[in-house]
């Protein structure tokens, strides 16, 4: 608020006084009154009128300067109503009156997508779990009945699995603080669990896979390590070149403050361009284009959330048409959430 603009919006009034004195002086004008009186009241108008606009507008500028910092400051705008102290001037307990009706209204509303927010995801839970009994039932006729039709319906039910769990996960990765367990976990039993759930397809593809100097431990959840860590494979397998075999080399190294698990491939690789936004949300790039991949650009936009949730750090390295080198960072001390 600067002084010129308060004027400005003081306008009316002080044409208004103006008037006024115009009047007073013709009043004055019809009577003998001294010379004194003629210009003492006018100009004691004036003077205290002015002073009265001045103490208005340095209230008020004070006031509303200090709103201005306190927002500035504020990294959850909608708390300021809890900030503010109501004014004496009548505009500003105006103003806070409907800063509090707003953020009461704002507050109802975001409680109801809340809720509706929430009775969704347990649907989705819920249906996740139930429709995971059908697909186990179907892998048990298949194992009882095998074939080269049924090898194949097999392995589509992988894929369906694997996209159901990504499901699971989605829709459980902005509350991973109430589904964790931090323990000492071992990296190979971690890499072993993974590379056994994907194994139909590891077996399928041909992947020649490098496994070394795992004998480490970290502090994690292993239920969602092997997930990002599946996602991560399977992302190798979708990617590779058709004319080359796939050879996956996983092992980790012992860093001062951390461990990093390496898990590089020899596939098609990312383009320059495009490294930096491998982990947006629905990224599929050059590779995801192409009419075989169907790519959804949801893995490994969940793998960084996870991540970010869990403390620790995921790095990519690509040369296109070399392959692709990933880093997950487990910090010693990884033991934080956001």
């Amino acid at each position: 608020m600067n002084l010129k603009n308060f004027i400005k919006g003081k306008l009316l009034t002080i044409i208004l006084i103006i008037f006024s004195l115009a009047t007073i002086e013709i009043f004055l004008m019809a009577y003998p009154f001294g010379n004194f009186i003629k210009i003492y009241i006018p100009l004691s108008i004036i003077f205290f009128g002015a002073i009265g606009i001045l103490v208005e507008y340095f209230i008020k500028r004070r006031y509303y300067a200090n709103l201005k910092n306190i927002l500035d400051d504020l990294d959850e705008k909608y708390l300021i109503t809890e900030l503010i102290k109501a004014p004496e001037f009548i505009e500003g307990k105006i103003l806070k009156q409907t800063l509090e009706e707003i953020d009461k209204s704002m507050t109802e509303n975001v409680n109801k997508y809340k809720y509706l927010q929430g009775d969704y995801k347990e649907y989705i839970e819920l249906w996740i779990h139930e429709i995971k009994m059908p697909i186990a039932t179907s892998k048990m006729i298949i194992e009882n009945n095998k074939n080269t039709v049924t090898k194949s319906i097999n392995e589509e039910l992988d894929k369906v699995e694997n996209y159901i769990e990504q499901a699971l996960f989605y829709a459980r990765s902005n509350t991973v603080e109430k589904d964790y367990y931090i323990k000492k976990s071992s990296l190979k039993d971690i890499v072993n669990d993974s590379i056994k759930k994907n194994k139909n397809i590891l077996i399928e593809e041909k992947v020649l896979i490098n496994i070394h100097d795992l004998d480490l431990e970290v502090n994690t959840d292993s239920k969602w390590i092997i997930f990002i860590l599946n996602q991560i494979i399977q992302n190798s397998i979708k990617y590779k070149k058709t004319e080359t075999e796939l050879k996956l080399e996983i092992y980790c190294k012992q860093g001062k403050e951390n461990v990093i698990l390496y898990i590089k491939d020899n596939g098609l690789g990312i383009k320059k361009g495009e490294i930096t936004r491998v982990f947006e949300k629905g990224f599929t790039g050059t590779n995801g284009r192409l009419s075989n991949k169907k790519s959804t650009g949801i893995g490994l936009y969940l793998c960084k959330k996870l991540c970010d949730k869990l403390g620790i750090a995921i790095e990519l390295n690509s040369v296109y048409g070399e392959g692709t080198e990933i880093r997950i960072v487990f910090p010693h001390n990884s033991l934080y959430f956001k």
